[in-house]
């Protein structure tokens, strides 16, 4: 674009007078929709394809389970609340075919499956905006479907990327949010080369319904959009009346998006995280504030976080020792940003925007998906070196050798499919149901264990199974709004540990209306402990029935709360079941019960997990420390003959499991000792 034709464009942008309607472009651009929507769709249809041959047949690990409840009961899910996520999510759901987790992770698929093909067009449209003489000669004889293999190759590159297929196979908001990234960079596009206020109004809209889903990635694409804007207004369009309207359809957007908090917990439905019924609350649960304790700056945290990023990009887009993709994607960049530095500009600054966050923000669980606009931003740039190549073999006469980029999506599915195959996972089930098979009817289960937590709601509230069962996370205790669900789930308790309760929830309002009084004050922090840990041994003390703790409860050195299972233990013993341990008034040995515990896909190999897998950090050790323990219990009461078959079992599941090992060695030790005579 020459500097007259910029400028003219610039002034036409910041005063809203219509600009000329610009050249079409030639060359091998895709000039014509139809092929691109084609091409988009052919996208759509087999990224869908794969991703429902793919599909979870149940509730996975971390927010699956809680999130299918929120769906289900069109209720509020965790901070921020993704209220648009759960609007659709809650439709998803009423489709009358299969199970309800089913349903709400088909709804991930097809978000999914559409944000593949707004990333063809993103490149279809980028490419229309270039420079007209960046078109060599002789490139416009190239056919058309050589001409569509770019947007194939980014969109296929981010359906196929591990993170992005991860995530649209089970319930989660994080497809939804990616195809709204996705969306808003294709209307940026589109109203950056057409200077059509329709267009930058629809953007302004999605990007406030957008942030009704995961307001912190799409709030990070201010600054590109902004680079964006002013690559082609310049600084003027920055006061101009067509951005107040603009902020206007945001600002709509937002309230009328978050209105549905309110509104959704104004029902009771099942479980009201946050119960954001007064304007106080719907601030707190917006704002996501007993998140920012994740936050950390320092040396640390950056060579951690920034080690993990470089490991999830390597093997983002199939085998690290082949990275096509990320090839692709540094040399479409470097083409971008000799034809258009403002688009190179804009897709740089989305990437380190989102960088800088990763590394600050040190949760652990789901951290690939806050990366998910940079790998979106990759495919889109792997996109442009397709351009870049196609533009190469065409000007040389070998448009057709660039078909061979069609095997860079091969390369990303066949290094990713067994990574992101979730056909056969069954794990969360599996856990909740070993778990639950160790528990006495009516009996009480205390955990820490969100893995185990949030599939047991959806297995509880939405199955409708062991709802004898009065289940409570240590964690959501120190929330008040988590009472209101106790309350009506498991009334006989609640009315029964009344006192205690009623007595930490005055403490507990006002910590929550003023934290940092009680953290200057030591005495009210003690105050308040003192009578958490009273409720807890309240609930246990009054419940008529045999109760039940995790590992993460039960024992102190695993325990975030030591406090709280010392005094547990103050009057009880702790024996293995299964996955969890009774917590017992009578003292001395007890048999364990049988064990049988159905572990498929979790150490048989039929599904890989990398070592920073939430599987391999925190489901696997279970499994292993519970086998193993009993049989540590075992050896303790004398059992030495039990304690090996319990270690042996240990071993069968990890035979690299090296406790295991050495206390089998100590029991074996033990038992040629009392042979000899």
């Amino acid at each position: 674009m020459g500097r007259r034709s910029r400028k003219a464009k610039a002034e036409a942008l910041a005063t809203g007078t219509p600009a000329a309607a610009p050249a079409p472009p030639t060359g091998p651009l895709p000039e014509a929709l139809a092929p691109s929507l084609i091409a988009a769709g052919a996208v759509v249809i087999l990224a869908g394809a794969v991703y429902f041959k793919t599909l979870a047949p149940t509730c996975t690990l971390i927010d699956s389970g809680e999130l299918i409840l929120a769906a289900y009961s069109f209720g509020v899910a965790h901070p921020p609340g993704t209220p648009l996520y759960v609007l659709l999510a809650h439709l998803a759901s009423l489709v009358p075919l299969g199970s309800v987790a089913v349903r709400v992770n088909a709804a991930s698929a097809l978000f999914a499956a559409l944000a593949a093909g707004v990333v063809a067009l993103v490149v279809r449209e980028l490419l229309l905006g270039l420079k007209r003489a960046d078109a060599p000669s002789g490139e416009s004889e190239a056919p058309v479907w050589v001409r569509l293999v770019p947007l194939a190759v980014a969109g296929l590159s981010l359906t196929f990327g591990r993170s992005l297929w991860a995530y649209a196979t089970v319930a989660e908001v994080y497809s939804l949010n990616t195809l709204l990234v996705g969306g808003i960079w294709l209307l940026m596009l589109r109203w950056r080369r057409t200077s059509q206020d329709k267009t930058l109004l629809a953007a302004a809209a999605l990007f406030g319904l957008a942030l009704g889903v995961h307001h912190v990635t799409i709030g990070l694409m201010l600054p590109a959009l902004a680079v964006l804007v002013y690559g082609v207004a310049g600084f003027g369009f920055f006061g101009s009346r067509r951005i107040v309207l603009a902020a206007l359809a945001s600002v709509a957007a937002l309230v009328l998006v978050y209105s549905v908090l309110p509104f959704a917990a104004s029902r009771h439905p099942v479980f009201p995280w946050g119960n954001p019924v007064t304007l106080e609350r719907l601030l707190w649960h917006v704002s996501g504030r007993q998140y920012q304790a994740f936050f950390e700056v320092s040396k640390d945290s950056f060579t951690r976080e920034g080690g993990a990023l470089l490991r999830m990009t390597l093997r983002q887009f199939g085998p690290p020792w082949l990275p096509v993709v990320l090839v692709l994607a540094a040399a479409g960049i470097v083409w971008l940003w000799r034809r258009e530095r403002t688009l190179a500009a804009s897709l740089l600054v989305l990437c380190a925007c989102n960088v800088g966050f990763g590394l600050t923000y040190v949760i652990g669980e789901d951290k690939d998906a806050y990366y998910l606009p940079v790998f979106l931003a990759l495919a889109v740039a792997a996109g442009c070196g397709a351009q870049a190549c196609l533009a190469w073999a065409t000007a040389r006469g070998r448009a057709p050798l660039t078909a061979a980029l069609l095997a860079v999506p091969l390369v990303v599915v066949v290094g990713n499919y067994a990574y992101a195959d979730r056909s056969r996972y069954v794990i969360a089930q599996d856990y909740v149901s070993n778990v639950l098979a160790s528990v006495a009817p009516d009996g009480m289960l205390l955990t820490a264990d969100w893995q185990l937590y949030s599939p047991l709601l959806y297995v509880r509230e939405v199955e409708g199974r062991r709802r004898d069962v009065v289940a409570m996370d240590i964690h959501l205790l120190r929330r008040s709004w988590y009472f209101d669900y106790l309350k009506r789930q498991y009334p006989g308790t609640m009315a029964a540990a009344g006192p205690e309760v009623e007595v930490f929830l005055e403490d507990l309002d006002a910590w929550e209306h003023d934290p940092a009084r009680y953290a200057a004050r030591r005495e009210l922090t003690e105050r308040i402990s003192q009578r958490f840990t009273a409720m807890i041994r309240a609930f246990v003390a009054k419940h008529p029935g045999r109760v039940y703790a995790t590992r993460d409860v039960a024992l102190p050195p695993m325990s975030p709360d030591p406090e709280v299972s010392k005094a547990l233990l103050a009057d009880r013993d702790v024996v293995p079941q299964g996955l969890v341990f009774e917590l017992t008034r009578e003292r001395g040995f007890h048999e364990p019960g049988p064990v049988r515990l159905e572990t498929r896909g979790l150490f048989d190999g039929s599904i890989p997990f990398e070592p920073d897998d939430v599987v391999s950090l925190k489901v696997k050790p279970t499994y292993l420390y519970m086998v193993a323990g009993r049989g540590l219990y075992l050896a303790a009461g004398g059992d030495h003959r039990g304690a090996i078959v319990a270690y042996d079992e240990a071993l069968a599941l990890d035979p690299g499991y090296e406790p295991a090992r050495a206390a089998r060695e100590r029991s074996q030790r033990a038992l040629s000792g009392v042979a000899r005579p």
